[in-house]
C-alpha cells in the first residue's frame, strides 16, 4: 500500500491532468447531479469550496444555489483556533483574500460567520477516497478538526466531492480521520451509511 504522502502525490497528479475543457463538462455533471437530490433540494445554508489545484470545480453548482436563494458558505481558516475552519456567506461580491496556502477564501468578517451547526450540508474538498468512505485531504486535518464534532449529527450532511480518478483501493487511516458518508463524483453517487 502506499504512503499517505505518496498517495497525495500521486491523486494530485492525475487529478492536475483533467483538462480546462473535461473540469467544465466535469463541473455540469456534477451540478446536474447534485441539483436533483432532494437534501440539496431542501437545504439552506450549505457549505462549499473554491476548486484549488485541480479539485472538482463546484462552480456551477454555487451559482445554481445562489439563483435559487440558498445561503452559501466557504471555508476560512480560523485566525485563533489553529487548524480548524469558520464558515463565512459568500456571493458574487463577498470581498475575497488569499489565505497563507494561497487558496481564495472571503475576508474575515464577523457578521458573515455560520457557526457548523446550523449548515444543512457541507462539502468537502478531498485529495483521494476508496470504497469504505474512508477520505485523504491535503493533510492540514482542517475538515478532520472542524467536523470532528459533527460527523454524528443527522442534521448536518457531510459530503465529498471528487473527480472519479481520485478514488483507490484503499486510505491509509490515522486516528483522527474522519469518514464520509456520502462522496459524490461527476458520475457517481456514493453512500456509506
Amino acid at each position: 500500500m502506499l504512503s499517505r504522502r505518496q498517495l497525495r502525490i500521486l491523486i494530485r497528479e492525475k487529478r492536475n491532468l483533467v483538462n480546462t475543457e473535461q473540469n467544465s463538462e466535469y463541473s455540469a455533471l456534477l451540478e446536474k447531479r447534485l441539483t436533483s437530490l432532494d437534501s440539496i433540494i431542501k437545504a439552506k445554508h450549505i457549505a462549499i469550496y473554491l476548486a484549488n489545484d485541480g479539485e472538482l470545480d463546484p462552480m456551477p453548482f454555487i451559482n445554481w444555489c445562489l439563483k435559487q436563494n440558498k445561503k452559501v458558505y466557504l471555508p476560512v481558516i480560523h485566525p485563533f483556533s489553529k487548524g480548524n475552519l469558520l464558515f463565512l456567506r459568500f456571493d458574487n461580491t463577498t470581498p475575497m483574500t488569499k489565505n497563507r496556502y494561497g487558496i481564495n477564501e472571503p475576508k474575515l468578517d464577523v457578521t458573515k460567520l455560520c457557526p457548523v451547526e446550523k449548515l444543512d450540508i457541507i462539502f468537502t474538498p478531498l485529495v483521494a477516497f476508496d470504497k469504505n468512505g474512508e477520505r485523504l485531504g491535503m493533510g492540514g486535518g482542517f475538515y478532520d478538526r472542524t467536523l470532528a464534532n459533527y460527523q454524528d449529527n443527522n442534521d448536518i450532511s457531510i459530503i465529498g466531492l471528487a473527480h472519479d480518478c481520485q478514488e483507490v483501493e484503499q486510505i491509509p487511516l490515522e486516528c483522527w480521520d474522519i469518514p464520509l458518508p456520502v462522496i459524490i463524483t461527476p458520475t457517481r453517487t456514493l453512500s456509506f451509511k
